[in-house]
């Protein structure tokens, strides 16, 4: 289905780009490198540090990363316009840019790349110092604190390695973590990018969209939040028409889902 979406002029988007986020951003990149680093300082200075559940715990920050990156980018994908109170020039003005222009990304110094997700892992890392006091650590509190370091090295990663799937030339390590699926490929996140932009949110790993889109969990909280407020999920990114010939479609696959997958109904038989 081809859709034409509202018309949008990606350099007004672009020099949206402020001064004012641009020191934010890396006022936010400093915070989170030295919160991360203190955390884990903490970390290696606990008594109770088990190194058998570091893998485990690694593994459920990246996991962490990777919903998180899904749910930031569906937030700021269906909801809210360049106008919405703080998060419209935050956030959103980057969303709608990147599906105007989505080779600008790989034009974006390392800063502009990179500061807005830093800063999201600098409130992560905070709390895994509240967590992990070198002092009076239990256990549990260092598994913690490793799943949240976890967190906050991969979140910080995810516009760099958005970026990759992006770029045309990139390095020959990142394309052999692309092919092995340790980080999303182009092919992978190729399929966002496919109009209405309503699948493959994840973008660290990847790993994630799939066990997503087959419980619909985006589908879902699309529909209870406009069940509840009455509001179009993409109405800024699509245009009012298209957003709610979108909406449609979602719920017609929903119900043809649901049907496909119903249990067949029992016979009673005499006897």
């Amino acid at each position: 289905m081809a859709l034409e979406r509202e018309d949008r002029d990606a350099a007004t988007l672009e020099a949206g780009y402020a001064r004012s986020h641009r020191i934010y951003e890396l006022s936010g990149m400093v915070g989170t490198l030295v919160c991360g680093t203190w955390l884990l300082v903490n970390i290696l200075q606990c008594n109770v540090l088990s190194g058998w559940w570091v893998p485990l715990a690694a593994l459920l920050g990246i996991l962490a990363a990777d919903f998180t990156s899904g749910f930031v980018h569906w937030m700021f994908d269906t909801w809210g316009s360049t106008e919405t109170p703080f998060f419209g020039k935050l956030a959103i003005r980057t969303f709608r840019h990147h599906h105007v222009d989505a080779k600008a990304i790989t034009r974006h110094d390392f800063v502009e790349t990179n500061g807005h997700n830093f800063t999201l892992s600098f409130p992560v890392a905070v709390v895994g110092l509240v967590v992990v006091r070198p002092a009076t650590a239990t256990l549990v509190d260092v598994f913690i604190g490793m799943a949240l370091l976890g967190l906050v090295v991969f979140n910080a990663c995810t516009s760099q390695i958005h970026k990759w799937a992006h770029q045309d030339e990139r390095p020959y390590v990142v394309q052999l973590l692309q092919r092995a699926h340790l980080i999303i490929s182009p092919e992978h996140h190729a399929l966002h990018h496919a109009a209405p932009h309503t699948r493959n949110y994840c973008i660290t790993l990847g790993w994630l969209n799939g066990p997503l889109r087959a419980v619909r969990f985006f589908e879902t909280l699309e529909r209870l939040i406009t069940a509840v407020t009455g509001v179009v999920p993409r109405v800024d990114d699509l245009g009012t028409a298209e957003a709610l010939h979108v909406a449609a479609e979602l719920e017609l696959e929903r119900e043809v889902g649901a049907e496909s997958v119903a249990p067949a109904p029992v016979v009673m038989r005499d006897g």
